[in-house]
This record gives C-alpha cells, sequence and structure tokens, in this order.
C-alpha cells in the first residue's frame, strides 16, 4: 500500500522504514529536510500539499509528530487538503479529548480520523510496534495491511488459554479499541501504567544498592552486583519484563550510571492518566505516587532515578532535557 508519513523522528521514520522492507511505498515530509534526505527509498515531499499530491486517492496520512500545537495543525492543516475517502492517522501521544474533537471536524468532510497509540520506541524498526487503534471500522480495514506489516507479529510468544474465536490481529500485536480516542486513550494507560512499573524497578534496584551502606550493621551489609542480579532476573523470574531487558543493558553499560543526572521527564500521558482516574473515582496510588517521584526528582537525585532516566533512554531514545542536567550539576558545586 502506500501511505504518507508527516515526521521523521526517531519513530517515524522506523515507521517508514519497517514499511518500506515490507513492500509498501512512502511519500514522506519533514521539515527538517534533512531527515527527508536521509530516508533511502522514500518518496521525498516539500510540504503537506506537495505530499497530498503525490498520493493516490484513497489516501492515507500518518502524522508522527510531538503532542500539541504542531500536531493540531497540521491535522487541521491536512483536512483542508484532502478529501472524501481520505483517512488523517495520529500516531503520537496526543490527548484522547482532542482526537475525539477532530474527528467531529473531519467527519462531516467525509474524512476519517484515525488516533494511534504506537508503543515500539526506537526498538520498533527491528521489533515491530504495538498499536491500539482507534476510530472508524471501515478505515481500520481498509489500512489493516499497514498496521499488519508494523505490528511484531505473534513472534515466539506461546498463544494464550481461552483466546478461541476472539479477533486475531490482538495476538499480532494492534488492536482496534472502539471509536475516535480510544487508541489514544488506552495507549495513555498503557504510559500510566508503565510509570508504576518503572518506579518499581527503580526502588527496588536503589534498596539493594542501599544494603552496602556504612550506616548498616557490618554484618548486615552486602556489596550486591546490580548488573548480574539485573540479568538473573531476566531468566525466569515471575517479574521478567522488557523494562527489565533494557535495565540490564543499561546496568551493564554502565553498572554505577554515571551518565545520568536521575531529573526524570514526564511527557503527559500519567498526568492524563490520573486525571481520567480522578474523572472516574477510581483509585490509582501506584500510578499518582511513580508521577510525582517524577516530579520530585528534579531538585536532587538517588540511584533509583537515575535508573528510570537510563530505562527511559533505553526503550525510547529519551535524553535528559538539559535544564535537568545542568541544575543537577550546579547542584554538585
Amino acid at each position: 500500500m502506500q501511505i504518507g508519513i508527516v515526521g521523521l523522528g526517531r519513530m517515524g521514520g522506523n515507521i517508514a522504514r519497517r514499511l518500506m522492507k515490507n513492500g509498501h511505498q512512502t511519500v514522506v515530509y519533514d521539515r527538517d529536510t534533512k531527515a527527508v534526505a536521509a530516508l533511502e527509498g522514500a518518496v521525498p515531499a516539500f510540504s503537506l500539499e506537495d505530499m497530498v499530491n503525490k498520493l493516490a486517492p484513497p489516501r492515507a496520512v500518518w502524522v508522527m509528530l510531538p503532542a500539541g500545537k504542531i500536531t493540531e495543525e497540521t491535522v487541521m492543516h491536512l483536512g483542508e487538503l484532502m478529501a472524501r475517502g481520505d483517512t488523517v492517522i495520529d500516531g503520537g501521544n496526543t490527548y484522547f479529548k482532542d482526537d475525539i474533537r477532530r474527528a467531529q471536524v473531519l467527519s462531516p468532510r467525509g474524512i476519517a480520523y484515525l488516533d494511534i497509540g504506537t508503543s515500539g520506541g526506537v526498538w520498533g524498526f527491528e521489533r515491530g510496534f504495538c498499536l491500539m487503534i482507534g476510530g472508524d471500522k471501515t478505515a481500520v480495514e481498509r489500512l489493516d495491511p499497514i498496521f499488519a506489516t508494523l505490528a511484531p507479529g505473534e513472534g515466539s510468544i506461546p498463544a494464550t488459554p481461552g483466546r478461541d474465536g476472539r479477533d486475531p490481529r490482538v495476538a499480532n500485536g494492534y488492536v482496534h479499541a472502539g471509536p475516535a480516542g480510544a487508541g489514544h486513550f488506552v495507549k495513555m494507560i498503557h504510559n500510566g501504567i508503565e510509570y508504576g512499573l518503572m518506579q518499581a524497578y527503580a526502588e527496588g534496584f536503589d534498596i539493594m544498592r542501599g544494603r552496602a551502606s556504612d550506616k548498616l550493621p557490618e554484618e548486615e551489609r552486602f556489596d550486591l552486583n546490580l548488573p548480574d542480579i539485573a540479568e538473573v532476573w531476566r531468566r525466569g523470574s515471575v517479574i521478567a519484563s522488557w523494562l527489565l531487558d533494557l535495565t540490564s543493558i543499561a546496568l551493564a553499560k554502565s553498572p554505577q550510571l554515571e551518565k545520568f543526572s536521575g531529573a526524570v521527564d514526564d511527557s503527559g500521558e500519567g498526568r492524563w492518566t490520573i486525571a481520567a482516574a480522578v474523572d472516574e473515582a477510581v483509585p490509582a496510588p501506584v500510578i499518582t505516587a511513580a508521577l510525582y517521584a517524577r516530579f520530585r526528582s528534579r531538585s536532587g537525585n538517588t540511584f533509583g532515578e537515575k535508573l528510570l532516566s537510563a530505562m527511559r533512554n533505553e526503550f525510547g531514545g529519551h535524553v535528559e532535557s538539559l535544564v535537568h542536567v545542568h541544575k543537577a550539576k550546579d547542584d554538585d558545586q
């Protein structure tokens, strides 16, 4: 199939590469012309208008930009350029209520709007992307070859007992979660859970590191090898996970995590998850505490917070904000 992709950053570029590797044609646009030129095999576009003109109807354009003003402006501009039967996709981390509004704006023009929660980070080209899709069923089914290519596939994960007769797409790593907004809502909760899981690992490793403290009785001190513990837990432990895999990678590279200040950003989804919990009167103490721990991390840091930052770097290529790094250096002086 043919698809347009706007935004060729850490994930957008890999989405285009994975699609092209598997026989799809991509027409790509980014404000950074070097990013467009670097994407070998793609059809370059030099504006949104140029992209739309180079796509054959019914068109589909995947927007992979940071949530907020730039995505809003891009989606609305595409809505003006595209025609009945076309589809606009937002694959970033947009707030689900914005998706509902955009779908309502585009629907009278006959343009479908899909919101796709996209998980996979910088590893997506190799591993595939887990996709949580919201929006029009007809558009989702038409673009199924795109989603099937991007998704990880069944791989070596055993089939879950009792799923006979259920949607087979789920076992391949993508799901049509519901109407407009549902995809990003599910991804929002996914990221909220991620906050809690990461915080639990960070705290656990911090406690183990602290066991060597000279404030403890000598016979109760253990100088634990954290890289080895992370590695052994990957092998048959009940707390094994991809996040633990990434933790092991980070600790193997740098047992003391010297290059990380421990100042941990949050990109919004944790806040939105907690807001949804408040709207529904659902208690969410773990996710809430994990978000507040990130706030606290920006003024003096623990080893656990360095590990949080290292995990974010491993799965998403998230680099610590310079303002936090500089502040941490100032605090050390």
